[in-house]
């Protein structure tokens, strides 16, 4: 039994999607545009009853969205987080549309954990800049197995091209200056929000395991989006772009 199928009764599980939502609209402002693009295309190629992995799913953030728009879709979120786990299993209790694994992406035989063996579309944001370039192509790998013939991969995250550093700076300058005026108004950072978490009767033990499994936050090398298409294309994609972008993120799609 999870932390989360004792506490659902007396934990408000929509506050904390909340909160985690606010906190990640902090440092990204246009989160909600690359989530309806996401959709958008896998409406356009995979149709609206899909079956998707919702992969490094966090809170359930994308899977959330998912059965919003498209109430016959079915979803499988993996993660590793137990605290973000416990949020995401609290929210779709008794839901049969959605089931949660809880699997480390950098296991080679992480997939044999997942109740499907191919999806229609695998979809992740935000999560995977955390890979260094030869394990995030590992995963690149696997990810390729698991995405039926004309389904779809979507990633959308911090892509960065280290050939315009002054424009990489400018927009870096604007934004953090932003997030500084938030800040004011009360917005919590990351460090701020796992400190509320920490202190919480019913997430106090998920969050501990949770930094226990993956100590303070770090960030891979976070490459340009034309690394990404190029080692998708590699591992088996037949085609792979952008789709959407903003001046510091990319939500980059893979056509099997």
């Amino acid at each position: 039994m999870t932390d989360a199928d004792t506490t659902t009764a007396t934990t408000d599980w929509g506050a904390w999607q909340q909160s985690w939502d606010r906190q990640q609209e902090w440092y990204m402002p246009d989160r909600e545009e690359r989530f309806r693009i996401m959709l958008d295309m896998v409406e356009a190629l995979v149709g609206t009853a899909p079956r998707v992995l919702d992969l490094a799913c966090g809170t359930g953030s994308i899977t959330a969205r998912l059965l919003d728009r498209f109430p016959d879709a079915t979803s499988t979120g993996v993660d590793l987080d137990p605290a973000l786990l416990a949020i995401a299993e609290g929210t779709f209790a008794g839901d049969g549309r959605v089931t949660f694994v809880t699997a480390d992406l950098k296991d080679p035989d992480w997939p044999a954990a997942l109740p499907h063996d191919s999806y229609d579309a695998v979809l992740t944001a935000t999560a995977l800049h955390w890979l260094h370039r030869e394990p995030l192509a590992d995963l690149y790998g696997h990810v390729a197995g698991l995405v039926r013939d004309g389904g779809v991969f979507m990633n959308a995250d911090h892509m960065i091209d280290d050939t315009t550093p002054g424009i990489n700076a400018a927009e870096r300058a604007l934004r953090h200056a932003r997030m500084d005026r938030a800040r004011r108004d009360g917005a919590l950072d990351w460090a701020e929000w796992w400190q509320l978490a920490a202190k919480d009767p019913v997430l106090a033990g998920p969050t501990a395991r949770r930094f226990a499994i993956y100590g303070e936050h770090a960030d891979g090398d976070m490459p340009g989006a034309g690394w990404h298409a190029a080692v998708l294309r590699e591992k088996g994609f037949a085609e792979a772009r952008p789709v959407w972008c903003s001046p510091s993120d990319t939500l980059l799609l893979a056509l099997k």
